[in-house]
């Protein structure tokens, strides 16, 4: 499959003032799509802060680096709160586990794909094997284990994490307002694994 490259506007969001036009902006919008990255740990029982947030709209995706912001800024909080945009992510119930260790949130507003995927015959649970399932291309994996407190975050760390946001959104959209069957994918496989790198 070919892979999945985000073509939009990143945006790393790393100050109060960049934060304060950032949500301007997303407050706008009808849906977003969401997701989180830690510090990978290799340690037994380590265990480390969400280091970023990013929420993508259509075109742009901003890229939240909480270690540089001391956390959740207020700002953002009432943003996830908010139940007028839809913020669409996978596996929700552990980003919000890991939000909530660092502040008190009340996430509304939110749809987790995982839930959603198997209303269409798709009985996958990652995003690489949703996405390629529904769009036959491949989402890489190859930034996930790279450091998201690092001083600056490369052009391939950004890329990722935007796409991880991104193709959440596109999937909702996909699935939501056109529909989607499974089995009337050329890309559905029974009983087999679409390949992840």
């Amino acid at each position: 499959m070919p892979a999945l490259s985000f073509s939009g506007r990143i945006w790393v969001v790393d100050s109060a003032a960049k934060c304060t036009a950032a949500l301007t902006t997303l407050n706008k919008c009808q849906a977003v799509g969401f997701d989180t990255e830690t510090r990978p740990s290799f340690t037994r029982g380590e265990r480390h802060r969400v280091a970023l947030i990013q929420i993508s709209s259509d075109s742009e995706c901003f890229l939240f680096r909480l270690n540089c912001l001391g956390g959740v800024p207020e700002e953002l909080r009432n943003f996830l709160e908010n139940p007028n945009v839809i913020k669409i992510g996978l596996s929700l119930r552990d980003d919000f586990g890991a939000l909530s260790r660092i502040c008190d949130t009340h996430p509304a507003g939110f749809i987790d794909l995982q839930v959603m995927a198997p209303q269409y015959g798709i009985g996958e649970l990652s995003l690489s094997k949703i996405y390629g399932i529904v769009f036959g291309q491949r989402i890489s994996k190859s930034q996930r284990l790279t450091n998201w407190e690092a001083d600056e975050l490369s052009e391939s760390q950004q890329q990722y994490a935007a796409i991880d946001a991104w193709a959440c959104l596109k999937l909702w959209r996909r699935l939501d307002s056109e529909g989607f069957d499974a089995k009337n994918s050329r890309w559905w496989k029974e009983k087999e694994e679409i390949d992840e790198p």
